[in-house]
C-alpha cells in the first residue's frame, strides 16, 4: 500500500474527508448506502440554514406579518425533526428516517397551504420538488405518485384558501387557479422523469446484481472445476507412476533374485564357517546385500506414493547419479546410457519424486525409440546468465520424429505406439508437472537423427557439500556391475 492511500483522511482534503464519514453508515442496502450521504447533506441543511435564516428575520427589525408564526413554527419544526433523521440514517434507519420526514413534510406543507394560501407559498416550490424527489429516489415509486397527489391537493387547499380569505374578482379566481394548474403540470411533469429514472435504475440495478450473482456461482463452478482438476491431475500422475513401476518391474526382480542368491550363497557360507572371523564376514556379506534389497524396494515406495507435490531443494547431480540404476533396468541392454554431470552440485527447487518421472517417462520413451539399440544422453547444465535455470537435456539416437507428430506429442492420449502399449499421457503428465512448477520443456527432433527434449527447471538456494551423500549414490560396480 502507497504512503498516499494510507495516510489519514484529513490529509486527503476535507471535503474527501466528509464524504468517507458520511458514507461510513451502517447500512446493508446498496442503493440506500449510496443514497445516505446525499440525504444527510440535505437533511444538515434543513436542521441548519432555517434556523439561521429566521433569526436574520427576528433581527431585520421588520414588521411581523401575518402567518408568519405558523411558518416559523413549522419551519422551526422540519428543522427539529431533519436533526433527528439525521441521527437515524447515522444508525443505519435510513428508510426510518426518510418515511418519517415525508409523512412530517406533507403534514407541514398542508397546514402550510391551508393556513397562508397558494399564493404565499410560491416561492416554496423547488423545496416541495425536492420533497418529491427525494420521495421516489428513496422510498418507492408509490411514495413519488403519492407525494405528488398529496401537493396537488395541498394546490388545491392553498387556492380555496385564497378565494376564502380574499373578495376578489372572478379573473383573479381565474388566474389562481390556473397558476396552480400549471404548477401541477410541472410537478408532474417532474413526477414522470423522477418516476421514468428510477424504473431505469431499478432495472439496470437488478440487471447488475443478477450478472453479480451469475459471476459468482461461475466462480464457484470454476473454484470446483480446478480443484477437480487437481484431483484428478494428482491420480493421473500416480498412474504414471505404477505404469513407469510396471515398465522397472523385470529389472527390479531380476536385481532381487541377485540379491536374494546372494543372501542365499552368504548363508550357506557362513553355516560352514571354521572361525568367528570368517563367519562374520559371511553375515556382513548377508546384511549388505538385504540393506541393498531394501534401498530398492524403499525407493519403490516412495516412487509410488499417492500425494500433492512437495517441492524441496536438492543436489540434481546427485539425483541423476542415483537413477542410473533404474534407468539401466528400464533400457534395452543394447542401449548405452552416458551422463555429462558437473562435479559441483546443481540445486534445484522441485518435487524430487516429480522429477525422477519426468526423467522415467522421457527414458520410456526413448527405449520404444531405439528398438535395435542406440545411446541416451542425460547432460546437466547452469546458464551463465541466469543463474536461476538450470538445464536438462535428455537426447537418443532412435527414428525421431516429423513435424506434425512433435507438433502434437504433449496432446493429452496422443501416441504413436500400437494398441495396448501406450496412454499417450506420459509426456502430457511431463509437461503438466514442469508448467505447475515455473518449469519448461522444448523438443527437437529429426527423422533418422534422434530426438532431444529439453528442460528448464527453478533453480534452488546453495547447497551445503554433500559429503557422505556422494559417497552413498550409486557408483559403476555395485548390484548394477554385478548383473549378469
Amino acid at each position: 500500500m502507497s504512503s498516499r492511500s494510507s495516510a489519514p483522511l484529513w490529509r486527503a482534503g476535507p471535503w474527501r474527508a466528509v464524504s468517507a464519514w458520511l458514507a461510513r453508515v451502517p447500512i446493508e442496502d446498496p442503493v440506500d448506502r449510496r443514497n445516505a450521504p446525499m440525504l444527510q447533506i440535505v437533511l444538515l441543511l434543513l436542521g441548519v440554514l432555517p434556523p439561521l435564516a429566521w433569526a436574520y428575520r427576528l433581527m431585520s427589525g421588520i414588521p411581523w406579518r401575518r402567518g408568519e408564526t405558523l411558518s416559523l413554527s413549522l419551519s422551526l419544526a422540519l428543522s427539529a425533526l431533519a436533526i433527528f433523521s439525521f441521527v437515524l440514517i447515522r444508525h443505519g434507519r435510513l428508510q426510518w428516517a426518510v418515511r418519517q420526514l415525508m409523512v412530517v413534510v406533507a403534514v407541514a406543507m398542508m397546514l402550510s397551504y391551508a393556513g397562508n394560501g397558494f399564493d404565499a407559498n410560491r416561492f416554496e416550490h423547488p423545496v416541495q420538488v425536492m420533497w418529491l424527489v427525494i420521495a421516489g429516489l428513496m422510498v418507492n415509486r408509490s411514495a413519488l405518485w403519492l407525494m405528488y397527489g398529496w401537493t396537488v391537493l395541498a394546490f388545491a387547499i392553498g387556492v380555496w384558501r385564497d378565494v376564502q380569505a380574499k373578495v376578489e374578482a372572478a379573473a383573479s379566481v381565474m388566474n389562481l387557479s390556473v397558476d396552480a394548474a400549471i404548477s401541477a403540470v410541472i410537478f408532474l411533469f417532474v413526477a414522470i422523469v423522477v418516476d421514468r429514472s428510477i424504473a431505469a435504475l431499478r432495472e439496470s440495478l437488478g440487471v447488475a446484481m443478477r450478472r453479480g450473482d451469475e459471476l459468482a456461482q461461475a466462480n464457484r463452478l470454476l473454484q470446483a472445476e480446478i480443484a477437480e482438476r487437481e484431483r484428478v491431475q494428482v491420480q493421473l500422475i500416480h498412474a504414471q507412476k505404477v505404469e513407469t513401476i510396471g515398465r522397472l518391474a523385470s529389472g527390479v526382480a531380476h536385481d532381487f533374485n541377485h540379491l536374494l542368491g546372494l543372501i542365499l550363497g552368504y548363508s550357506n557360507l557362513a553355516g560352514r564357517a571354521s572361525d568367528d572371523e570368517e563367519l562374520q564376514k559371511m553375515l556382513g556379506g548377508v546384511d549388505s546385500a538385504a540393506r541393498r534389497a531394501m534401498a530398492i524396494s524403499q525407493k519403490l515406495l516412495n516412487f509410488s506414493r499417492r500425494d500433492l507435490a512437495r517441492p524441496e531443494t536438492f543436489d540434481a547431480c546427485i539425483a541423476l547419479r542415483e537413477m542410473q540404476l533404474p534407468l539401466r533396468q528400464l533400457f534395452d541392454p543394447a542401449v548405452e546410457i552416458a551422463f555429462a554431470l558437473p562435479e559441483r552440485p546443481v540445486p534445484i527447487h522441485f518435487d524430487r519424486t516429480h522429477f525422477e518421472l519426468v526423467i522415467l517417462n522421457i527414458a520410456a520413451n526413448a527405449d520404444h525409440a531405439m528398438p535395435e539399440g542406440g545411446r541416451f544422453s542425460i547432460a546437466l547444465k547452469q546458464l551463465r546468465d541466469d543463474v536461476s535455470s538450470i538445464v536438462l537435456e535428455l537426447s537418443d539416437t532412435g527414428h525421431g520424429m516429423n513435424e506434425e507428430v512433435r507438433a502434437r506429442i504433449f496432446e493429452p492420449f496422443f501416441t504413436t505406439k500400437p494398441n495396448g502399449e501406450g496412454t499417450g499421457l506420459g509426456l502430457a503428465v511431463v509437461r503438466d508437472l514442469l508448467v505447475n512448477a515455473s518449469g519448461h520443456i522444448d523438443v527437437e527432433s529429426e527423422v533418422g537423427i534422434g530426438t532431444t527434449f529439453r528442460i528448464r527447471l527453478p533453480g534452488g538456494a546453495a547447497l551445503p557439500d554433500p559429503g557422505e551423500h556422494r559417497i552413498a549414490a550409486w557408483q559403476p560396480g555395485s548390484i548394477a556391475a554385478e548383473r549378469d
